[in-house]
C-alpha cells in the first residue's frame, strides 16, 4: 500500500511504501499525486519513505515505478529515499547517476532529517 503523506509543500509528493505494493497503488495515488504536483510545479520533489512493515513490490509496481521515473525523466528535482532495505538503498544509489536530479538515501533513524532536507530551498 502506498500511503500519501499529508503537509508538505505542493512541490513535494511525500509518500510511505507499507506492506505489499501494487501497480494499482500507483495508479491510485503515486502517478495521480505527480501530475497534480507537476500542474503547478515546473519540477517535483519526492520523499519516498519505505515504512518498517513494508514486504515488498510486485511486478507491476517496480514496472510503474520505472515508468513514473522516466515519463517525468527532467521534472525532478530532488528525491529523498527513506529505507532500512538494504536493496533498494543499493538500487537507488545505482542509479542515481542517471539521474538529473539529486537524489539522496537516508536510513529511517533519519527520516526527519531527509523530510527537512527535501523541504528546504535550493
Amino acid at each position: 500500500m502506498i500511503e500519501l503523506l499529508k503537509g508538505f509543500p505542493s512541490n513535494v509528493v511525500a509518500i510511505a511504501c507499507h506492506g505489499d505494493v501494487s501497480r494499482q497503488d500507483y495508479d491510485d495515488v503515486l502517478i495521480p499525486a505527480v501530475e497534480k504536483a507537476l500542474q503547478s510545479n515546473n519540477k517535483v520533489r519526492m520523499l519516498y519513505e519505505v515504512a518498517p512493515d513494508f514486504a515488498g513490490y510486485d511486478a507491476g509496481a517496480a514496472w510503474e515505478d520505472f515508468k513514473t521515473g522516466m515519463e517525468h525523466f527532467s521534472k525532478w528535482d530532488r528525491i529523498a529515499v527513506v529505507t532500512d532495505v538494504e536493496w533498494i538503498g543499493a538500487s537507488v544509489k545505482v542509479f542515481s547517476v542517471f539521474m538529473p536530479s539529486t537524489i539522496r538515501v537516508y536510513p529511517l533513524a533519519d527520516a526527519a532529517q531527509a523530510r527537512l532536507w527535501i523541504t528546504q530551498a535550493a
